[in-house]
């Protein structure tokens, strides 16, 4: 289960961009909630807030008791606008979660042994990463933080697939669901291009080291 996080807001009857506009220069992020079969609703939260509970990986992934006046409701971050060029939110849109109802939504994949696998370790490879977070479906009460991999056993050349990614109880992904061909890579172990030239190149000199030693002896 994931980390529980907690947001305080207000609602808001002003809607359309000057309504948004007023509420960031009261530093307040405008939002919306919606879902669970009930109607939208605009609301609004403190930006410093925000700014805080964004600091943490796992609340992209978690659930999120929203309390606005005398109502709270369990919600998922669904999106977030930021300002192109200034550190600031501008938008929030939060999804409605039931119990019972699975939800759909992507978490950080973490990998565990990128650094000491035989393929950076011995050869020099390095770790790509096809994906970062993975689009999973599971009940409110089975979300994780983030799902792990293992790669310490990966050698140059070798793959793993969304299928190797071991997962908690009740989670699925979703990709997994539409058949074998949607299987992708997650993260593989490469030798960058220039190391492959130079040690070519040093292929190269040793061999006209080698008819050079031979061209003296001949001598």
């Amino acid at each position: 289960m994931s980390t529980s996080f907690e947001l305080r807001g207000e609602f808001r009857n002003d809607v359309g961009k000057g309504a948004s506009r007023r509420l960031r220069r009261r530093d307040m992020v405008p939002a919306v909630i919606y879902g669970a079969n009930r109607p939208v609703r605009a609301v609004a939260f403190n930006h410093n807030d925000i700014k805080k509970a964004l600091d943490h990986e796992a609340f992209y992934s978690s659930i999120i008791k929203v309390r606005v006046e005398d109502r709270e409701q369990d919600c998922i971050l669904k999106d977030l606008q930021r300002h192109p060029s200034k550190d600031k939110i501008l938008h929030l849109d939060f999804q409605r979660v039931l119990a019972d109802e699975k939800i759909r939504t992507s978490v950080p994949l973490h990998l565990v042994g990128d650094e000491t696998c035989p393929g950076v370790k011995l050869h020099g490879g390095v770790v790509s990463h096809q994906m970062t977070e993975i689009e999973i479906s599971c009940l409110p009460r089975d979300l994780p933080e983030y799902l792990e991999l293992d790669v310490s056993a990966l050698d140059v050349d070798d793959t793993l697939h969304l299928s190797d990614i071991p997962l908690p109880e009740g989670v699925e992904i979703l990709a997994l669901q539409q058949g074998e061909g949607h299987d992708h890579p997650v993260v593989s172990v490469y030798v960058p291009r220039a190391a492959k030239e130079d040690d070519a190149e040093d292929g190269e000199d040793a061999d006209e080291i080698g008819d050079e030693d031979d061209k003296d002896s001949d001598d």
